[in-house]
């Protein structure tokens, strides 16, 4: 079944065509951006490439949405949103398919029992991550720790468990924390190594999941100011995947999911611009959700792209997200954008009767991946379809004209947020990331409205077809974790195919603002994770964890080569 009538129309997507480039290449290309005659060459080709001349010379008659903007729907009473059990549904979470990582649940079950107690986590904890960085090659996923303040959380939390006060089922989880979030008393570098600013008070997100107990570990590396999606970062160090040490995490919440993966934690936050969150769990084998925008509430995040970005939570389980973006999600005074939604909800999470929810499936579109992304993705739409699912074939018009105009609008703001500091630090950067902000820097007022009129056909376009569908599933790359190639150090690299491939099915749900979910689907022939993408209605995020925990448990589950256990053994 179709949404619109009529014979099928074209599938669009492109890949942007620009050679690899990397070592002096690279430098080249990065030293000729920046001469005035060279650079406004190479900018006209590389505008053409990327489809950005096409847009404006298209008639938009739209008028621009500077944002999402997304129906509100008629929100549940206080009565019904504090109903929600956060203890039933940490302990309620079903068998892992294959490896048990380490879930928030099964922490919290040690601490019940008396098996250990949460300073002795945390110990395992400190000790996991200074060994992490002592391998060959470090894991790199933590770029500030300090041991005492993770001590001290933690003895706090075992004295409230021991009164039999403790504050739900995250108090005495350990939880990792992007570099782009503040956490008091550490620096917000966003990756870089010129933005050195102490943070004076926790981000709303972090302040929460202190009131909920969480003992925090420090600040996760992530790609230089979150600007492309290997997790490639010059300054920190490369993070690596735990599956496969020698190929890349994803980006650019690079070291959350790495310190997931590992085992260092079971939760920690990152923040998708373009795919940041979902991006690196497919890559590394664990869940990531992208909540709706304006859901979690931005205040301490550094505004890297307003519009489009996004704070969100990666766990080793969906249920482990689940209870995250619980304790995250919600209103907050300091965040206008985030005041007028409904509470959230964590209704059906459990329930794997699927009879009456519609599965949208763009075929064209999720065939447009290497063969064993394809494979998984087929499989878990058979799974949820297995559990009374009804599969209906959608189409998604221009999605190359709404992938230009992601691409514009991400990096028009990061390059307006990057301007203050242009003078100074333009050299400080690494060479990819300059690239893309000279890319971002010629783009005009002009390519920026056109690029919001694309999003409001873009809204309208989603709108429809959700009419249809509860769910839009495909994958959530379209190729598996990338090898950090000999040339890439250290200097890093530009490969718009490779970035083309990672964004695929990331960047809609970016620019309309639409809540979407990666979650572990299997593994290719080498190994390497594949992760499934769910994307839902604004606001019905309840729904996408539902269906995300039926995908994980068909999934087959498999220890990472680097992995770290915080629990003792049985």
């Amino acid at each position: 079944m179709r949404y619109k009538s009529g014979p099928p129309m074209p599938y669009d997507l492109k890949t942007a065509a620009a050679p690899r480039l990397a070592g002096r290449a690279l430098q080249a290309f990065a030293a000729a951006l920046d001469n005035p005659a060279a650079g406004a060459l190479l900018l006209q080709k590389l505008h053409k490439d990327v489809g950005v001349l096409a847009m404006r010379r298209a008639e938009l008659p739209e008028p621009p949405s500077v944002c999402p903007v997304l129906p509100r729907p008629a929100s549940m009473s206080a009565t019904q949103a504090a109903a929600i059990d956060l203890g039933a549904i940490a302990a309620g979470a079903p068998p892992a398919n294959g490896f048990a990582f380490e879930t928030a649940a099964d922490i919290t079950r040690a601490y019940t029992s008396g098996r250990t107690t949460p300073e002795e986590v945390a110990e395992r904890a400190i000790e996991a991550m200074e060994r992490a960085d002592r391998s060959d090659p470090p894991l790199r996923a933590f770029i500030a720790s300090r041991a005492d303040e993770i001590r001290a959380q933690a003895r706090a939390s075992g004295e409230r468990r021991r009164a039999g006060a403790a504050l739900g089922p995250l108090d005495g989880i350990p939880v990792a924390i992007k570099d782009e979030i503040d956490v008091a008393g550490y620096p917000t570098t966003a990756g870089t190594r010129f933005l050195r600013a102490v943070a004076r008070e926790d981000a709303t997100v972090v302040a929460r999941l202190r009131a909920a107990g969480a003992v925090i570990l420090g600040k996760t590396n992530m790609h230089e100011i979150g600007i492309d999606t290997t997790g490639f970062n010059p300054h920190h160090g490369t993070p690596r995947n735990p599956y496969a040490p020698g190929h890349y995490t994803g980006g650019s919440s690079s070291g959350s999911a790495a310190a997931v993966a590992a085992g260092l934690c079971p939760i920690a936050l990152g923040a998708d611009g373009g795919g940041s969150i979902r991006i690196p769990a497919a890559l590394c084998g664990v869940a990531g959700l992208k909540p709706t925008w304006s859901r979690v509430s931005e205040h301490g995040v550094v505004p890297l792209c307003y519009s489009v970005g996004h704070v969100g939570p990666i766990g080793a389980s969906v249920r482990d997200v689940a209870l995250a973006y619980a304790a995250v999600a919600g209103p907050d005074l300091r965040d206008p954008g985030s005041l007028l939604q409904p509470p959230p909800s964590l209704a059906g999470l459990g329930d794997a009767d699927l009879a009456g929810v519609r599965l949208g499936v763009y075929t064209a579109w999720m065939e447009d991946a290497a063969p064993a992304v394809a494979a998984a993705c087929r499989a878990a739409l058979a799974a949820l379809a297995a559990r009374g699912g009804e599969v209906v074939e959608v189409e998604v018009p221009e999605l190359d004209r709404a992938r230009v105009a992601h691409a514009v609008t991400i990096l028009s703001e990061m390059a307006s947020f990057a301007e203050p500091h242009d003078a100074e630090h333009r050299r400080a950067y690494g060479l990819g990331v300059r690239v893309n902000l000279a890319i971002g820097r010629s783009l005009t007022s002009r390519d920026y409205v056109a690029a919001q009129k694309v999003r409001t056909r873009a809204l309208a376009s989603f709108h429809r077809t959700f009419q249809r569908i509860d769910a839009l599933v495909t994958p959530a790359c379209a190729t598996t974790a990338p090898a950090i190639a000999a040339d890439v150090m250290p200097s890093g690299e530009s490969d718009l195919e490779v970035t083309s491939a990672l964004m695929r099915y990331a960047f809609p749900a970016n620019l309309t603002g639409y809540p979407a979910i990666s979650v572990p689907a299997g593994y290719d022939a080498r190994g390497l994770p594949i992760g499934v993408q769910l994307m839902g209605r604004p606001w019905e995020e309840a729904l996408l964890l539902r269906l995300a925990e039926v995908v994980e448990r068909g999934a087959p589950r498999r220890r990472p080569e680097v992995h770290f256990d915080l629990l003792p053994p049985d």
